[in-house]
């Protein structure tokens, strides 16, 4: 049985590890927003509603989307896809002084995609990690 010493003694140190970078992802970081602006393309239509909408370029598919299908991928992963960090401490299995300016970058290391194109991406990318 894994020990578990965070949180009361509830969570073990994958539970906790998980939960630290959820709440570090939900940072509304103003960078991501702006490189989804950059994507900004033409007014037009939503063709999921038929209401107007301003749409934006995935920069993957060239797909035509309002902001709502689309998200902002870092360029470079935030996890290494080799999952190996630099020399300093580690907490949790991550080395916060790299993962922390990888995860809250400039607008020009994010790129604009779709959402299924962030999906696949995402997808190929944790299958690099697990081989």
């Amino acid at each position: 049985m894994k020990s578990k010493k965070y949180n009361g003694g509830e969570w073990t140190e994958a539970r906790m590890r998980s939960f630290a970078m959820s709440a570090v992802r939900r940072a509304q970081w103003p960078q991501k927003y702006k490189a989804i602006q950059r994507a900004f393309v033409e007014k037009g239509v939503n063709p999921a509603t038929g209401r107007p909408c301003k749409l934006h370029k995935c920069e993957l598919t060239g797909d035509m989307l309002p902001a709502s299908g689309m998200h902002a991928d870092h360029k470079i992963p935030v996890i290494p896809l080799d999952g190996k960090w630099g020399d300093t401490t580690e907490w949790l299995g991550y080395n916060w002084n790299e993962l922390l300016p990888r995860l809250w970058c400039e607008a020009n290391d994010f790129q604009a995609i779709s959402k299924v194109a962030h999906k696949q991406k995402t997808k190929e990318e944790r299958i690099k990690r697990k081989l």
